[in-house]
């Protein structure tokens, strides 16, 4: 495997360095709580990959990540329980094969959910080899190809800093094998959010020619959600998967943070909903107890961004 590209090996020194703002995270009850794992790892050329998965209900591509389960529980120890459980990625070093660690890079800003929950996102690499990742050991070839698609329909990878492009980033060897043209990679447009314009980001990551692996277990819906990528995948009809919503936002926000560049498509420039979390709690909103249906609207948000 080639060792770390000097982007890549910038791009883990920013994250290691980046240091976030004071959130609220800690102050939101357990039942707010989240966090998600942003989990890097070097292709065969250098290149940073993250780790993405497909939900089974309904269907949409994610990180692994979920809700806290007690108040001491940390966003990472919370976001490494849930890949456990999801991908099964071991929570414990020492449950890797060697030479495989896992090193956590950085948090960033909480962001807010429309179901009222905080979503705290965690940045964390896979090592493969020493410090300097010469390894004759690949990630993407040895250990992402194992991981156990526990809870979802899918797990798939994404190049990481294609989500700061509007086209796919045409690598070596790739232009026989990418799907399509490389304008399929992005759909962007504005809409109102957080009582602003908000923009939706659509990525359309290529599945053809990487491993996507698909669950071992027969769970009803789940195995239903897998069958049904597979029957799509195998009629040449699904050939990338869509990531979009706070996924999609999360991915760009890291992926500036990690390359230090903005994205050549329009965004929003600030990081997280740390603001709008806090207004919404003085609204009295995120509550301790949960309802059925706890859901954002438009009028809740118009309403903290008067306070």
């Amino acid at each position: 495997m080639a060792p770390l590209s000097q982007a890549s090996a910038q791009a883990l020194a920013r994250l290691r360095a980046y240091v976030p703002p004071p959130s609220t995270y800690s102050s939101l009850p357990l039942s707010r709580r989240a966090a998600v794992l942003i989990l890097l790892f070097a292709d065969r050329r250098g290149d940073l990959r993250v780790v993405l998965t497909m939900r089974a209900n309904p269907g949409q591509a994610a990180l692994p990540g979920g809700k806290a389960d007690t108040l001491s529980e940390t966003p990472f120890q919370t976001a490494r329980r849930e890949a456990y459980e999801e991908i099964g990625l071991p929570n414990d070093d020492k449950k890797l094969p060697p030479p495989f660690r896992v090193e956590h890079l950085c948090q960033l800003p909480t962001n807010l959910a429309r179901t009222e929950l905080g979503v705290r996102p965690c940045v964390a690499y896979l090592h493969s080899g020493g410090d300097d990742e010469k390894s004759e050991v690949s990630a993407e070839e040895s250990l992402i190809p194992r991981l156990d698609a526990k809870e979802v329909a899918a797990v798939f990878t994404a190049p990481f800093h294609n989500f700061l492009l509007a086209k796919d980033e045409l690598r070596e060897s790739e232009e026989k094998t990418l799907p399509g043209n490389r304008a399929d990679w992005y759909e962007g447009a504005w809409t109102d959010w957080h009582q602003s314009r908000w923009r939706m980001h659509n990525f359309f990551v290529p599945v053809v020619g990487q491993t996507v692996t698909k669950p071992k277990s027969s769970k009803s819906d789940q195995r239903a959600a897998a069958d049904r990528l597979e029957q799509a995948e195998k009629a040449g009809n699904l050939e990338r998967y869509r990531v979009f919503g706070m996924t999609a936002r999360i991915l760009v926000d890291a992926a500036r943070v990690a390359y230090d560049q903005e994205p050549d498509f329009e965004h929003n420039s600030h990081f997280g909903d740390e603001d709008m979390i806090e207004r919404l709690k003085r609204m009295g909103r995120l509550s301790a107890i949960r309802r059925p249906g706890d859901e954002l609207k438009r009028e809740d948000l118009e309403k903290a961004a008067k306070m």
